[in-house]
């Protein structure tokens, strides 16, 4: 079933649990995901980001998108994910998806606060919810662009004047991922996590959970963190999955889709996702 982001969240918050962002990028993925939350009865996020626009149209994602989440049964988020062009975000508002990124992060504070308002005013009288990001998430080898770009953290103080001037629903906030692949090990914040859940009372988003570590991701979806976004680890998984016996075209697709099965049953385990009527 379709659904909007606001009821799952608050669920999450209260029973400590995360859920799985995953970006779908053709039919076979969206097959993949969808097939192992309906397998776990889980919740899932369907995400597809403005940068994979070039690889499938936004239109197209969200024909697909619903089509799939409308017949799941289990509750299914249609996200768009890093909406960096306001008119592409209203757009997906328009077609129907319902959960909005409005990626503002690399802006002046004043203009991430401006162009977060102004998605949310276009969204809320639509039924959809918004993201925003404080703080920057960097990137490192990854599926989504080819951009290579610093992270830097969240402030606790800029988190709590943001959420005061926005009134925006959902935080994405910066506290040592990165996007892709990492150069080094991985190290999280975690007092800066705590600080900013104690600061602002609305769900954390954390992006960049591709090899992270499973300690991590578990610790951070036990402390209010309730959407990690996850892809990299699962395209790595679908080539790890692929052998050269493979004897046509559907056995690769299906090789690569078990590979992404696997990889997103295992995260639904280190986010302690738990099953949700809506």
């Amino acid at each position: 079933m379709l659904v909007t982001s606001k009821g799952l969240f608050e669920i999450a918050m209260k029973q400590k649990f995360a859920i799985p962002a995953t970006n779908f990028i053709d039919q076979n993925t969206l097959r993949a995901y969808i097939a192992v939350a309906e397998k776990r009865q889980l919740p899932l996020i369907l995400s597809f980001a403005q940068a994979h626009h070039e690889v499938m149209g936004l239109e197209e994602a969200a024909i697909l998108g619903k089509y799939y989440a409308k017949k799941a049964d289990v509750p299914i988020i249609l996200h768009l994910d890093h909406g960096q062009d306001i008119d592409f975000v209203k757009k997906a508002i328009d077609l129907g998806f319902t959960s909005v990124m409005i990626d503002a992060s690399q802006d002046p504070f004043a203009d991430n606060v401006a162009k977060t308002k102004e998605v949310i005013t276009y969204a809320r009288p639509r039924g959809v919810v918004v993201e925003a990001e404080i703080g920057h998430v960097g990137s490192g080898d990854n599926y989504e662009n080819h951009d290579h770009s610093e992270s830097f953290y969240t402030a606790t103080e800029d988190a709590k004047q943001f959420y005061e001037e926005t009134d925006v629903d959902s935080l994405a906030i910066s506290i040592g991922t990165a996007h892709g692949k990492y150069v080094g090990k991985p190290e999280i914040n975690f007092e800066r996590l705590n600080e900013i859940a104690h600061a602002v009372p609305i769900p954390l988003v954390l992006h960049g959970g591709s090899s992270t570590g499973d300690e991590n991701l578990n610790r951070c979806a036990s402390n209010n963190i309730v959407k990690i976004n996850i892809f990299t680890d699962l395209m790595d998984a679908a080539v790890k999955n692929f052998t050269s016996d493979a004897k046509n075209y559907f056995e690769v697709q299906e090789q690569l889709r078990s590979g992404i099965e696997k990889c997103l049953d295992h995260y639904y385990d280190v986010f302690q996702t738990k099953p949700v009527a809506i």
